[in-house]
């Protein structure tokens, strides 16, 4: 498959891999016959997971029953049947949970009109129901996506066959490393593009890299396009993975550290804002405004709002402590790719498909003042007093938002620039684009000074 910038979308081209990269990775354990102590969390939610929970979730519910949770398994549907039961017994010999996954009966399988399930699956189903059909999570009424033991991701290649798009890109804290999403890792190069360490068990495509306030922790936005996402907690020196924060059934866009390194807002094509306490590694709140998929998040100065953007032409402020949503900015028309609080605390800027940057007041949600700059915009960097944004124009702008003007251009990419960040002395500028190529950048003189392609 040849991955193309076709279609309306620019944004959702970008964030297909190139797909002779794929791997078939499952995370679904073998069973045998002889198994006596058989794992949901495991064993059997992950099979679960793939093949029911699209049909028996809480927005289809087929039958009037789900399956998305373990209390939802034990109730009753439309047949008044009970499916199983903790003790699994079974009146007639066969459960109707296994009778609906064994039957010749194309009307009665499960799933309906697809692939019926291996027999592996089924052992692996009916050796947990011999078993007691235990249920090993904490809570019976978390989505069992959630109740999954962290993914051991693929190795990547040693040598990649091509160039990976750039979606993330990240100075260090101290500013002597540049990290990159790469295939299920992420890459740390030196300022001058020579590959130092990989970070691997990482989600097949990185879109975010944010780091903690203590300056080694990083949260790491990934996943794979229509399928899931997830966000690690990473030790940015061992590369250890602390913590799976979340997980999602489509992609995560974007993390944020709150600035007293206390909480994590997460930003989810599946149209939702999650807050995540750090100490816990528990979520707080999940924030379901949007109309789309939410692809920036940013704090204010005190912690006490969020402000967000989404696919669905439109970026919302929060109240943190209630999760309120306090007002929505709708002037953009177009996709809204990038969010920032600008340092008054009164006003916030938004930028997207629509090629400019929108300044507005926070309170009433009024437009200040625009900057136009063609193009599409993606996410905003913000560096003291100025603005970075990205574009498929294959520029990157240096915007000042007082001014309501362009200060700089870097010029040099040759396919559209996907992400940015600056180096904290705020003098020199990263850029990743869509063909694998990274760009270092002298602010000032708005010269290239490094530059190669993300292509261990």
């Amino acid at each position: 498959m040849i991955v193309m910038k076709v279609g309306g979308d620019p944004f959702r081209c970008a964030l297909v891999l190139v797909g002779c990269w794929l791997m078939a990775c499952s995370w679904m354990p073998r069973a045998t016959a002889e198994s006596t102590s058989t794992s949901f969390r495991a064993e059997v939610a992950p099979i679960l997971i793939e093949n029911c929970v699209p049909c028996h979730c809480a927005r289809k519910a087929e039958g009037n029953y789900r399956i998305d949770t373990f209390a939802e398994m034990l109730k009753t549907g439309d047949s008044g049947i009970t499916p199983l039961t903790n003790s699994g017994d079974s009146k007639g010999g066969v459960v109707e949970f296994v009778r609906r996954m064994k039957t010749s009966d194309e009307s009665e399988r499960m799933p309906l009109d697809g692939q019926p399930l291996s027999e592996v699956q089924i052992q692996t189903i009916e050796n947990w129901i011999a078993g007691g059909a235990k249920y090993d999570g904490k809570d019976q009424d978390v989505l069992l996506r959630n109740i999954l033991p962290p993914r051991q991701y693929p190795t990547p290649p040693t040598i990649y066959p091509s160039t990976v798009l750039v979606t993330a890109v990240a100075f260090s804290p101290l500013g002597d490393a540049i990290f990159t999403g790469g295939y299920h890792e992420i890459l740390v190069w030196s300022i001058e593009g020579q590959l130092q360490r990989r970070i691997q068990n990482i989600g097949q495509q990185v879109f975010a890299i944010d780091f903690h306030p203590d300056n080694q922790l990083m949260a790491v936005a990934s996943g794979q396009p229509g399928l899931e996402g997830e966000v690690r907690l990473v030790d940015s020196l061992s590369g250890a993975v602390n913590a799976t924060l979340v997980r999602s059934d489509d992609v995560v866009l974007d993390v944020a550290f709150s600035g007293n390194g206390k909480q994590l807002a997460v930003a989810c094509a599946d149209k939702s804002i999650r807050l995540i306490d750090l100490a816990s590694s528990e979520e707080i709140r999940v924030i379901l405004s949007h109309a789309d998929w939410v692809t920036s998040v940013a704090w204010n100065h005190d912690d006490s709002r969020l402000v967000s953007g989404s696919r669905d032409k439109s970026a919302k402020i929060f109240d943190i402590q209630s999760g309120q949503l306090l007002g929505s900015y709708q002037g953009h028309n177009a996709a809204v790719r990038g969010v920032a609080f600008l340092p008054s605390g009164s006003e916030a800027v938004s930028s997207g498909a629509d090629g400019k940057l929108h300044r507005w007041n926070i309170e009433t949600t009024k437009k200040i003042a625009e900057v136009g700059f063609g193009g599409e915009g993606f996410k905003i960097t913000q560096a003291g007093s100025s603005l970075f944004i990205p574009t498929n124009k294959q520029l990157v702008y240096q915007i000042d938002p007082a001014k309501n003007s362009i200060v700089a251009t870097l010029t040099g990419h040759s396919d559209w620039v996907l992400s940015t960040d600056t180096h904290p002395d705020g003098m020199v500028a990263v850029s990743g684009a869509y063909n694998g190529e990274i760009k270092v950048w002298k602010i000032e003189s708005q010269e290239p000074m490094y530059s190669w392609l993300a292509k261990p």
